[in-house]
């Protein structure tokens, strides 16, 4: 098993899942300093201890090997999930400025869908920065009120497991993530006009969710509203990028294999004006 340390940028946390190993997982992923990507899996990253933890567009150490269950190109693991290190933060500063240059200035940026299928298909791209030409519509659909009964009932097993190599001490404490009752989506043009709808896996939608719904009192449809004010009439006025990534699962059969992992809202570049004298 061949061991590599690498320095990446973190852009992606994908909303927690039950794990019959880890409890719970998080899909996460980012960006070396040459712009390739790096998919980090498994995490389970709520286990860890809040020093641990990291913020998206931090910067971090860790010492990964390429996952063998997995052969998509930009997937590995890390050899202690305890020892990754936070080395920085990129932050918002000058509209964006350093997070647009280390992510829109070094990665590929795409734009035709279909041709980022095909590479997707030839297992050489899997993970992307992509650009759709035009938002069409933001949409939630409603889906199951509770976890699949058998993961959740693996999922408290393993909770309740003690692990030799582990202090334990969380495990008293911990609360499994919270189901979300509805999917959400992004149906876009890309630049050839090709119209597509792809769910949204990001944590931060979850999490958004469940904010508007503690605070508009658990009504659900003022909670939806308040999305839609954020991912649509907010994000709209952006300079919007998605963060594109393949399941596992769907990387051979699915016509399409993508998902929206992540947003990347920047605001628009300033003109700039020349007066002519």
């Amino acid at each position: 098993m061949e061991l590599n340390t690498e320095r990446l940028l973190i852009t992606v946390k994908s909303y927690p899942v039950l794990s019959s190993k880890y409890v719970e997982l998080v899909c996460t992923a980012g960006l070396r300093e040459d712009g390739s990507w790096v998919r980090l899996y498994p995490i389970p990253f709520r286990t860890l201890s809040q020093p641990e933890r990291y913020r998206k567009y931090d910067w971090i150490e860790c010492v990964v090997y390429k996952n063998p269950k997995d052969k998509r190109p930009e997937s590995f693991s890390p050899q202690d999930y305890h020892n990754i290190t936070v080395c920085g933060h990129v932050g918002t500063t000058q509209k964006w400025k350093e997070r647009r240059e280390l992510i829109l200035e070094r990665a590929t940026v795409y734009d035709d869908l279909e041709t980022l299928i095909r590479y997707a298909k030839l297992n050489k791209t899997t993970l992307a920065v992509f650009r759709p030409s035009e938002l069409v519509e933001f949409e939630c659909d409603a889906t199951e009120e509770d976890w699949n009964r058998d993961r959740l009932n693996a999922a408290k097993h393993a909770l309740q497991r003690n692990d030799l190599f582990d202090d334990n001490s969380w495990r008293n404490k911990h609360e499994l993530p919270q189901k979300i009752p509805y999917d959400f989506f992004y149906r876009f043009n890309d630049r050839t006009g090709k119209q597509s709808k792809l769910k949204i896996l990001d944590w931060e939608i979850g999490m958004l969710y469940l904010n508007c719904l503690q605070s508009a009192q658990g009504d659900r449809n003022i909670a939806l509203q308040k999305m839609r004010e954020k991912y649509w009439d907010s994000f709209n006025r952006k300079d919007l990028h998605f963060f594109l990534g393949t399941t596992l699962a769907f990387q051979d059969i699915g016509t399409n294999p993508f998902t929206i992992v992540g947003v990347f809202p920047i605001p628009h570049k300033p003109v700039d004006l020349f007066d002519g004298s």
